[in-house]
């Protein structure tokens, strides 16, 4: 029996994108000054100071090439060989460097660690974000998004959905959004939501809601359909809008 030729291929499976986190840009001084310091590590004052002179040549001549006019590495390096030397020169004789109880050393490792804390911190917020733009996308395709309840971040959801569609605005997630902050559904029963609302939100949506709030008071039971001429008002004039809005609750018998 032969072998068919050329042989069978097998379908396989396409790889999933992978999306490598952003890494921090390479910081020249930084580098610089660690490398100094694992140098430096068990030296005694004596052969700090000569590693010190050392760098100080290093520097001068290299103030003679042009093209080491903007090297920020070697100032780095020779700032730490000065700093080290003048903290051996006030420790105890026979004191050797120990980057370990270097106090300024763990300051900065500290702070490195505090700013790397953060930016997963953001990694993880911006990739959440994003999921929930995703869902928020789900639900009004499938017809289903006046049904759902808004939650805490949908503001920053509807910046990503914004933002994927090349700044246009999103008139259906305006409108969701301004339904809920009118009516106190999810997220927004609660009033300290409804308050913060006020910087995550555009005026238009503001002043959509607030005209909802108003409406709604004044013609209890209407349908969200037969106040559509509210958004229309508010994403053209929301100043006038939000003045309206203002105008009827003042009209109200309790605001009297």
């Amino acid at each position: 029996m032969t072998t068919p030729w050329p042989p069978r291929r097998t379908a396989r499976r396409p790889l999933a994108p992978r999306h490598a986190a952003p890494r921090e840009p390479a910081d020249p001084a930084r580098i610089g000054r660690r490398v100094v310091r694992r140098r430096a590590k068990g030296m005694d004052a004596a052969a700090v100071a000569a590693a010190l002179e050392d760098a100080r040549f290093d520097t001068r001549q290299a103030s003679r090439h042009e093209d080491l006019a903007g090297d920020i590495r070697g100032p780095a390096e020779l700032a730490e060989w000065q700093r080290i030397d003048q903290l051996l020169a006030a420790a105890p004789a026979g004191t050797l460097y120990d980057p370990d109880t270097d106090d300024v050393v763990r300051a900065e490792l500290a702070a490195e660690a505090a700013a790397a804390a953060a930016r997963e911190a953001e990694l993880r917020e911006a990739a959440r974000i994003a999921a929930r733009a995703d869902e928020l996308q789900a639900l009004r395709d499938h017809g289903t998004l006046k049904q759902t309840e808004p939650r805490d971040g949908d503001e920053a959801a509807r910046d990503e959905l914004t933002r994927r569609a090349g700044g246009y605005v999103q008139a259906d997630v305006d409108a969701w959004l301004a339904h809920a902050l009118a009516a106190h559904l999810g997220h927004y029963r609660d009033p300290a939501a409804r308050e913060e609302a006020n910087g995550l939100l555009p005026p238009p949506v503001l002043a959509h809601a607030a005209l909802l709030a108003e409406l709604a008071r004044l013609v209890p039971g209407a349908d969200v359909d037969q106040l559509a001429f509210a958004a229309r008002l508010a994403t053209t004039e929301p100043e006038a809008a939000g003045a309206l809005a203002v105008f009827l609750a003042r009209a109200r018998p309790d605001a009297r």
